[in-house]
C-alpha cells in the first residue's frame, strides 16, 4: 500500500509539472499581437492550467497524507479536466483548419481574405463594436509606422515578408492598383476598383486600412498561427497527462485491492 501511495504521489507531482506548460502557453498568447487584442483563447487555457495544477496538488497531498477522499476527488476532477482539455484541443484545431494566405504577382508577402477562415473566427471580427476595440489595440502597437523606417523603395517593400497584420492593415490590397510612395502612403488610381477595401483605404496614419476586411483577415491569420502553436503544446501535454492519469488509476486500484486483501486476512486471522 505504501508503495502504491508513493507512486500516486509521484505521478501527481508530475501532473503538477505538466500544468506549467499549459499555463505558460496561455501567458504566451497574451503577449502575442493578435491575441493581446482579441483575448479569446488565452484565458480558457490559463484557467484550465490552473485547475489542473490545483487538482494535481490535491492528489499529491491525498497520497502524501493518505487521505482517500482527496485521491478520489483527484481521479474524478482530473478526468473531467482531461475531457475539457481534449475539447479545447479539438476546438482549436477545427477553427484554425482554414485560412491560408494568397499569393499576389510580383509580391513576396501574402494577402488574406476573411472568407478563407472558419465561420466561428469570422464572427469574432464581424461586429463593428468588437472590431472598434480591436482596431484601437492594433493602432496603438505602431506595427505600421515601423514599415516606413524599414522600406524606402517600392521594390524593397514588394520583396518584404510582411506579417499578416502588416499586409492587411498597413497598405491597400494589391488588386486596388494603388501606386507606392512609401509603405503607408499610396496614390489612388484614376478608376478605383469596386472592392470596398479599395474605398476604405486612407493615407491618414490613424486610419490606413484598419477598417478593411483585409485587416480583419490579417488579424485572423495571425490568430490562427498563434493558436496552432499553442495547440502543439496543449497536445503534447495532453498525451503526457493522459498517460500519467492512467498510471494513477492503476496505482489507486492496487491500493484499494491491497486494503481489501489486508482486511480479508484480518477477518480470518
Amino acid at each position: 500500500m505504501a508503495l502504491s501511495n508513493n507512486v500516486i504521489g509521484a505521478i501527481n507531482f508530475v501532473a503538477v509539472l505538466l500544468s506549467i506548460p499549459i499555463i505558460a502557453a496561455g501567458i504566451w498568447l497574451t503577449t502575442e499581437p493578435a491575441d493581446s487584442c482579441v483575448k479569446i483563447l488565452q484565458w480558457p487555457v490559463i484557467i484550465l492550467g490552473v485547475l489542473i495544477l490545483v487538482v494535481a496538488l490535491a492528489g499529491f497531498l491525498g497520497a502524501f497524507w493518505r487521505i482517500p477522499s482527496l485521491l478520489v476527488f483527484y481521479l474524478v476532477a482530473m478526468f473531467v479536466l482531461i475531457l475539457l482539455l481534449i475539447s479545447l484541443v479539438v476546438f482549436t484545431y477545427a477553427v484554425t483548419l482554414r485560412g491560408h494566405g494568397n499569393i499576389e504577382p510580383n509580391r513576396s508577402y501574402l494577402e488574406y481574405r476573411v472568407d478563407d477562415f472558419s465561420l466561428w473566427l469570422r464572427r469574432r471580427v464581424r461586429s463593428s463594436n468588437r472590431w472598434d476595440n480591436v482596431r484601437r489595440c492594433l493602432m496603438s502597437s505602431n506595427i505600421c509606422a515601423e514599415l516606413d523606417q524599414r522600406y524606402r523603395t517600392a521594390q524593397d517593400f514588394f520583396n518584404a515578408h510582411l506579417t499578416p497584420i502588416q499586409s492587411g492593415c498597413c497598405k491597400p490590397p494589391t488588386k486596388c492598383g494603388y501606386t507606392f510612395v512609401n509603405p503607408t502612403y499610396w496614390i489612388s488610381p484614376i478608376n478605383t476598383a469596386e472592392d470596398m477595401d479599395c474605398m476604405k483605404w486612407s493615407n491618414d496614419q490613424a486610419q490606413l486600412c484598419y477598417n478593411c476586411d483585409s485587416c480583419k483577415a490579417g488579424l485572423l491569420a495571425t490568430l490562427r498561427v498563434e493558436w496552432r502553436r499553442a495547440n502543439v503544446i496543449l497536445i503534447v501535454t495532453l498525451v503526457a497527462l493522459i498517460a500519467v492519469y492512467m498510471v494513477g488509476c492503476f496505482a489507486f486500484r492496487n491500493t484499494k485491492t491491497d486494503e481489501l486483501f489486508r482486511k480479508y486476512k484480518q477477518g480470518y486471522s
